[in-house]
This record gives C-alpha cells, sequence and structure tokens, in this order.
C-alpha cells in the first residue's frame, strides 16, 4: 500500500492559505485519480483508490498543523505501512515560491507539522515531498503570520502552477519510486 498524506490545516479560515499547499495537492490528486474525500478516519479526511493495482490512501489530518503527527502515527500504526511507502506533502518557506523538493528523510526544516510527524513516529526516515511558498517580501518577520496568510492574487497562479507540478510529481513518485521523482523535480 502506498500512502499520500497532505498537510495543512482544517477549516475554510485556512483553506487558501500558504500552510495548506499539502491539502491542495491532495485535492488535485484526488481529482484527477476520480475519488473523493469521504471518509473520516485517523483523524484525517481519507480517499481510498488504487493505483497500478496497488491500494493507495491519501489523507488529509485534520488534527490541524502543529499535531500532524496524531495521525500520521495512527495511519502507519493501523495500516502497517511501510514508512517508505508513505510520502508526505508540505509547504516550506525556505524554497521559493512553486520551487519543488523530494528527500528520502532528513530534518524537519523549522516545520512544525514535520517537526511533530517525526516526534510521533520516533524517525526523521520517510520521504517528503516540500513545495516552496517563500518568505515574505514584505520585510514582515513574523512567519507564523505568512504561512497563515493568504496567497496574493499574483502569487495564486505561481502556486496553482507548482500545485499541477506537484500533482505530476507524486504520480512519478507512485509509479517510478523516489529516485525517479527526484530526479526530474529537484
Amino acid at each position: 500500500m502506498k500512502i499520500v498524506i497532505g498537510l495543512g490545516n482544517p477549516g475554510v479560515r485556512y483553506k487558501d492559505t500558504r500552510h495548506n499547499v499539502g491539502f491542495k495537492v491532495l485535492d488535485v490528486l484526488a481529482e484527477r485519480l476520480g475519488v473523493a474525500f469521504s471518509q473520516e478516519k485517523y483523524g484525517g479526511l481519507v480517499a481510498r483508490t488504487t493505483r497500478r493495482d496497488a491500494p493507495l490512501l491519501l489523507v488529509k489530518p485534520l488534527t490541524f498543523m502543529n499535531n500532524s503527527g496524531d495521525c500520521v502515527a495512527r495511519v502507519v500504526r493501523y495500516t502497517e505501512a511501510d514508512l517508505g511507502d508513505v510520502l508526505i506533502v508540505s509547504d516550506d518557506v525556505n524554497l521559493p515560491l512553486g520551487k519543488l523538493r523530494f528527500r528520502k528523510g532528513g530534518s524537519a526544516g523549522g516545520h512544525n507539522g514535520l517537526k511533530s510527524i517525526i516526534e510521533r513516529l520516533g524517525t526523521d526516515e520517510f520521504p517528503r515531498l516540500r513545495m516552496g511558498v517563500g518568505l515574505d517580501k514584505n520585510g514582515n518577520d513574523d512567519l507564523v503570520q505568512h504561512v497563515l496568510g493568504p496567497f496574493t492574487i499574483e502569487e495564486k497562479m505561481h502556486r496553482d502552477e507548482a500545485v499541477g507540478r506537484a500533482v505530476e510529481a507524486v504520480l512519478i513518485y507512485l509509479d517510478e519510486g523516489i529516485g525517479r521523482a527526484m530526479n526530474t523535480f529537484n
């Protein structure tokens, strides 16, 4: 079984924020695969399908970003998934807007959602796809305000393009593995 988990915050208030690009990628991926998030399980919204005759589980945690590890740990425990088959999709302020970066593992890089996952799983050895949302260009040092803020109209165009590329990246990851995905999108 392959599992793709997109990080974000539940609720209308956070829908179009920088922190919710993981949710956005999963929404577009689910639409492309012809499935819907119709079930609540593991502390998240779940969509099930198959990809190349293998089960595929898409998950959007409802635990809020800083507690994403609660949902991810439940998914891993109850599905008995191998961590190498669990891809986490998240935002990254340290990458320029729209830049994609796959990693096989590594630190949280200051991301509280990834930090929570690492703490709950007891390891940082799981694949992730980080999507750049950039730093605040207006000189505002309030990182929380930045990641919980909406994209500008101009930024939304770049975000939407990047979300499309991220969906393609996830599909290559699912079909050909992380090595191929890294070589193609990093």
